[in-house]
């Protein structure tokens, strides 16, 4: 019985994973068509309009140039945003408490980081670890209205703790249609477990605990 046990808590863990993919991969294309696709659209529209106006008025083909390069700043931007949910390079080149600083140093509520992970850690649970950090940060920067915010990873008995903690206003909630709904089911893939504590009027606290051994 326990090793038929295991094999469908390894199974349940499974489908978690592959569910919490299907969702990150719908968002991903939903936020891509919605964004940087329209944008992209109107700028090859905006350089074929300049390039059709550059010998008749070439003052009006600049201004339309310049709106072009505003929007072409801008189409980056929204694509470094929609990237807080793929590892990183850094994750992959120097690991997880690099790639937490440059989350934090991305962030618009400034971000205080304390890390202590001496020890090599799985890649699943690094880039678990990562969703959940990067998440919490798009979260707070874009709900909370807080104007400071903590990172801190450390191993505990046997497990890696993540806590992102912020000052704001609270009422954040794990809930379907929420910001933060994604994490409980990623955790669950990896056999981590998700803590949020955010009453009204704040502070919030999100936590995960993510096993080292799988």
């Amino acid at each position: 019985l326990s090793w038929r046990s295991e094999v469908s808590r390894l199974q349940t863990s499974r489908a978690a994973v592959q569910r919490a993919e299907a969702d990150t991969r719908r968002r991903l294309e939903r936020d891509i068509h919605d964004g940087p696709q329209q944008r992209l659209v109107r700028l090859r529209m905006d350089l074929a309009r300049a390039q059709r106006q550059a010998e008749k008025d070439p003052v009006a083909a600049s201004a339309i140039i310049r709106g072009a390069m505003d929007q072409t700043q801008q189409t980056l931007d929204e694509l470094r945003q929609l990237s807080r949910g793929i590892a990183p390079p850094v994750l992959v080149d120097r690991g997880l408490a690099a790639a937490i600083t440059e989350a934090a140093t991305r962030s618009s509520v400034p971000v205080t980081v304390s890390t202590e992970l001496s020890q090599d850690l799985p890649d699943h649970v690094s880039q678990a670890a990562y969703f959940v950090v990067s998440e919490s940060l798009a979260n707070l920067n874009k709900h909370s209205g807080a104007t400071a915010a903590g990172v801190e990873a450390r191993v505990v008995d046997g497990a890696l703790q993540v806590r992102i903690s912020d000052n704001g206003i609270g009422g954040a909630s794990t809930a379907k249609g929420h910001g933060l709904a994604g994490l409980v089911e990623r955790l669950s893939g990896v056999d981590g477990r998700l803590t949020l504590t955010s009453p009204t009027g704040g502070p919030t606290t999100v936590e995960a605990m993510i096993p080292c051994a799988f």
